[in-house]
């Protein structure tokens, strides 16, 4: 099914997500990146778009690394010719927050699409918080 027309949607739904301990991107394995955090998926018969409002990475303890990826396959992290990157490797100091998506430079994601989050590895920890609309 195609995502709706956005013009006249039936229900719009507001969802915060989030995502404590950010892991760190692992080998390829079985065609699929192992260690990629999901931070929303729309499935590929949703029937929806989604709206990403707001993307926070927040470091706790050392200075580390967000990388944010949109895969255009729901099921699976597969590599770079199923992946746009829309961060990559963007610096978050020592307790401190980095917005990746705001108002401002919302995306939508269309069915069959997900966001997936990387911490640098060896270099602290990550939390995520995520904003976004489903519309149908």
């Amino acid at each position: 099914m195609a995502a709706p027309n956005i013009v006249n949607v039936a229900t719009i739904t507001g969802v915060t997500t989030y995502i404590a301990g950010v892991s760190t991107q692992g080998a390829l394995s079985g065609a699929k990146y192992q260690g990629i955090s999901t931070v929303v998926t729309n499935a590929a018969s949703s029937g929806k778009v989604i709206k990403i409002n707001c993307l926070v990475a927040t470091a706790i303890g050392t200075t580390t690394g967000v990388t944010v990826n949109q895969y255009n396959s729901a099921s699976q992290f597969t590599g770079a010719a199923a992946t746009v990157s829309l961060a990559s490797t963007m610096t978050v100091p020592t307790f401190s927050s980095l917005a990746v998506i705001d108002k401002t430079n919302s995306i939508y994601l269309q069915e069959n699409e997900q966001i997936g989050v990387i911490c640098q590895s060896n270099a602290g920890q990550l939390d995520v918080v995520c904003s976004y609309e489903e519309i149908s």
